[in-house]
């Protein structure tokens, strides 16, 4: 039996792994990380069903919640998110909500208001405008978009290498070190590699670090690479700026643009450039503590 302590369950679902994190008062009572296989966000019910099976596997036996907070990958609108959340009452009967996992980030920071900027396999900005109104711009996949995240930087690199090819510049380290990560002997085989892949933003994103590695090498055309991914950053929080959100706290995650130093200042001097009140925060905490904190906040 649980005492009269509310139970307030958190949840991060990320493209890769879920957290759950379950807490009464100061104490913590459950913590569970697994892979996010299974996660359907554009099939409320079925997205809804998995979360109430997580729930239940994550808590102690006879352990219910107070309340449940939900930031799940790809809820990219607030009418998929109202569903998903009318689907999880069917299982989880208490005060919910369900937003997307960037919205996380200015909670799990210990903020009230400010932009989330996600920059890891993919990109992403998010925030709210005074009224409470969400606003996410950027994402859209590796593709089209996801400018300053892994696959889009090696989307860029290799668009980069082919403009090097056609204006007849011999490759550089950048192109040097695309070709062996996708293991293709010349510049211009590197596009039937990067279509070949299956899951772009998986596929394409895990070369990265041979971006990074180039630009160390001395590649001018990694260097520009880089500096373009940070200033598309720094863009998303402008548009989000200038659509109401307030940007004075901008709070950083993702294992992309944490891991790779070139990219982060890259990022914060484009933000320092465009909108020089903003401070930068590179989230500490995992962003599980910010479905914590929503959680706390339906009650």
């Amino acid at each position: 039996m649980q005492d009269s302590t509310p139970v307030l369950v958190g949840i991060d679902v990320g493209g890769t792994k879920t957290h759950l994190r379950a807490v009464a008062g100061d104490a913590q009572v459950a913590d569970l990380v697994r892979a996010s296989g299974g996660w359907r966000p554009h099939d409320a019910a079925a997205a809804a069903s998995w979360l109430a099976g997580l729930v239940t596997d994550g808590l102690p036996s006879g352990v219910r919640p107070s309340a449940l907070a939900v930031g799940g990958h790809a809820c990219e609108t607030p009418r998929q998110c109202a569903l998903l959340r009318t689907a999880l009452r069917a299982y989880v009967d208490v005060p919910a909500l369900v937003v997307g996992d960037a919205e996380l980030l200015v909670p799990a920071a210990g903020l009230d208001k400010g932009v989330g900027v996600v920059a890891g396999t993919g990109s992403v900005a998010v925030g709210r405008r005074a009224d409470g109104t969400p606003v996410q711009v950027g994402g859209w996949g590796a593709a089209l978009g996801d400018e300053g995240g892994a696959a889009g930087l090696v989307r860029e690199a290799a668009r980069a290498c082919w403009a090097a090819h056609d204006r007849g510049e011999a490759p550089d380290a950048l192109a040097a070190a695309l070709l062996e990560a996708f293991g293709v002997p010349e510049v211009p085989a590197l596009g039937a590699a990067l279509e070949r892949a299956t899951d772009p933003s998986a596929e394409w994103g895990r070369h990265a670090p041979a971006v990074f590695a180039a630009a160390e090498a001395g590649s001018a055309l990694a260097h520009a690479v880089i500096a373009a991914g940070g200033r598309s950053l720094a863009a998303l929080v402008a548009l989000l700026a200038r659509r109401g959100v307030p940007a004075d706290d901008v709070v950083v995650a993702g294992g992309m643009v944490l891991a790779q130093p070139l990219l982060y200042d890259a990022f914060t001097a484009a933000l320092a450039e465009s909108l020089p009140s903003t401070r930068p925060r590179p989230l500490r905490v995992p962003p599980v503590d910010g479905a914590v904190a929503l959680a706390r906040s339906l009650l």
